[in-house]
């Protein structure tokens, strides 16, 4: 079972990484000082959870994940693409981020389907609850920021 709980652990690491590395892409390609804070904020989040998920690999004695996942490396390889062509409004940016915690919510969320030990699961817990949080504030901001463009 612990091979099993360190695999699904490595892969919450490689999301968060994504989450990371995106956040960190995106506020550089925002417009507006407020954007680029929130963004700067969850990328954050994503690092302190990718800490802390390689921290309870370790314990649990296994080799926690380094990096992200190559689907998160071409998303960032598209994002590049994007920002290469032309300056994106801060809702475009913002709508891109969404995606990216649409699918960090899917990946947590199948997470805790699995059998995990009580204390890996408290801790997924509640970094899920922290990407549901980072979703719904960038959901607010894209809202706020596509009101705006209107």
């Amino acid at each position: 079972m612990t091979t099993n709980v360190i695999a699904v652990l490595n892969d919450l690491i490689e999301t968060s990484k994504d989450g990371e590395r995106a956040f960190m892409k995106t506020a550089e390609d925002a417009n507006h000082a407020s954007v680029k804070e929130a963004l700067l904020e969850s990328a954050d989040r994503c690092t302190q959870g990718a800490r802390e998920l390689q921290d309870l690999v370790l314990k649990l004695g296994g080799k926690p994940e380094g990096g992200g996942s190559v689907a998160g490396a071409l998303h960032r390889g598209w994002l590049d693409v994007k920002s290469a062509v032309g300056s994106r409004a801060d809702h475009a940016i913002l709508a891109d981020c969404e995606k990216g915690e649409d699918a960090a919510k899917q990946r947590f969320h199948e997470a805790l389907e699995k059998d995990l030990p009580a204390d890996v699961r408290a801790v997924v817990e509640r970094l899920y609850h922290g990407v549901l949080q980072n979703h719904d504030r960038i959901r607010a901001m894209r809202d706020q920021y596509a009101a705006m463009k209107a």
